[in-house]
């Protein structure tokens, strides 16, 4: 998909955001919502996602939502930091197909980070348990601030 494509209605966050895909929640308000890659490079991968605009890359979305969403990925990594304890972590935020993004729907990685722990790539990771990535999420909300 090209930078300038229509937004898709149908692209899995959209189905997901409107309850018609399941997902495994970390938290939510009312303009965000964190929730688990079903294929994670790394054991706590969070998707953050912004509730309220149908941008697809960074240069769509508007600075009051962006700041939001800003905001949100930051307060995830500092759960994920909390909860996990990497060694570090990765923001990753991909715009068009040509720079990695699968899915056409503005979004940020919050990758923990091992040193001894390979990272599997992007878009070739197995799916994971769902039980797994519901106590991972767990755990994360439980380090919220």
């Amino acid at each position: 998909m090209s930078l300038n494509a229509p937004y898709d209605p149908d692209n899995i966050f959209a189905k997901i955001l409107r309850g018609e895909m399941p997902s495994v929640k970390v938290w939510e308000d009312d303009h965000v919502l964190a929730f688990m890659d079903v294929f994670p490079q790394s054991e706590g991968h969070v998707l953050v996602i912004s509730k309220t605009s149908t941008a697809q890359t960074l240069l769509d979305i508007d600075a009051a939502a962006l700041a939001r969403l800003t905001v949100a990925v930051q307060r995830t990594a500092r759960a994920v930091e909390k909860a996990l304890r990497p060694d570090g972590f990765q923001i990753m935020q991909l715009n068009g197909r040509a720079g990695g993004q699968t899915v056409f729907h503005l979004h940020f990685h919050v990758i923990p980070r091992w040193t001894n722990r390979q990272m599997k790539g992007h878009g070739h990771a197995p799916m994971a348990d769902t039980t797994v990535l519901r106590a991972l999420a767990d755990r994360i909300a439980a380090a919220l601030d």
